[in-house]
């Protein structure tokens, strides 16, 4: 029997936060996932902000699934590189203050050979990010999609540490041409959160393009199926980026979701 949360990522919402988390409480659902932007931002939120935040979301019977943190680019680039490691430190920090201690993160795509000029670049990111993720108890989790959760799994073997973790995003792993249920096998252990968002492939292209959620190329049974038995008992965070009329898009998914997990088909 699963024993996963369904949540919502704020974003997929697209309204101002207090009136997203107005709509979250009312779709009956325990969990949010945010980015740590705008008044969110470690830079914005003080230490009053942010144990007033942590109030908010008590006061709507919510928490905090993991924080979201955006990046122009990836951890493989060498421009503003530190810049973008120091921001990622303070959302780790943030992330033990709200209490949720996950900080989500696309690092960039693995190098595929060991003379590849931005495989020193994102392994020494990663380690320092690694490093300062045991110090004060956070775990960065490397987003899913660029690569496959074997190449991706692989790749983090090499670090020691226990502060680099995955968030499994399943749309993102189709739309990038892997298998999104070895993925999640090939990571066993090391999943910290997951995303429901899902995805077609269409055209003579075979290009994949996200779409509401139920109505694409994932097969939820068998990814539900997948998590099972990797043992996952996290969050999964519906999560909408296109559409007219996402707040609609968002609660399709969650019924859809409520009724797959209560059918225990999986």
């Amino acid at each position: 029997m699963n024993r996963l949360k369904i949540g919502i990522r704020l974003e997929s919402l697209g309204l101002p936060l207090r009136r997203a988390l107005r709509e979250v409480q009312r779709f009956g659902v325990r969990g949010v996932q945010a980015d740590a932007v705008g008044e969110l931002s470690p830079h914005n939120l003080s230490q009053t902000g942010r144990t007033a935040f942590r109030h908010l979301l008590q006061s709507y019977n919510l928490e905090l699934t993991a924080l979201g943190c955006p990046l122009r680019r990836g951890l493989d680039s060498p421009q503003d590189q530190q810049q973008r490691i120091d921001n990622i430190e303070a959302v780790l920090g943030l992330s033990v203050d709200l209490g949720v201690r996950i900080a989500i993160v696309q690092a960039g795509r693995v190098p595929e050979t060991a003379d590849d000029p931005r495989a020193p670049l994102l392994t020494e990111a990663l380690r320092v990010l690694g490093s300062h993720g045991d110090r004060v108890g956070a775990v960065l989790a490397l987003e899913t999609g660029s690569e496959s959760g074997a190449m991706l799994g692989t790749f983090l073997d090499r670090f020691n540490t226990g502060s680099l973790g995955v968030n499994l995003a399943p749309a993102n792993l189709l739309m990038g041409g892997f298998d999104p249920y070895e993925s999640a096998r090939a990571l066993h252990g090391r999943v910290v959160h997951s995303n429901a968002k899902d995805a077609r492939v269409s055209g003579a292209s075979r290009t994949a393009q996200e779409v509401p959620l139920g109505h694409g190329a994932i097969n939820w049974t068998c990814y539900l199926a997948a998590l099972e038995e990797i043992e996952y008992r996290g969050w999964l965070t519906v999560a909408r980026e296109g559409g007219d009329n996402r707040v609609a898009d968002v609660a399709a998914g969650i019924a859809f979701l409520t009724r797959l997990m209560g059918s225990n088909e999986f």
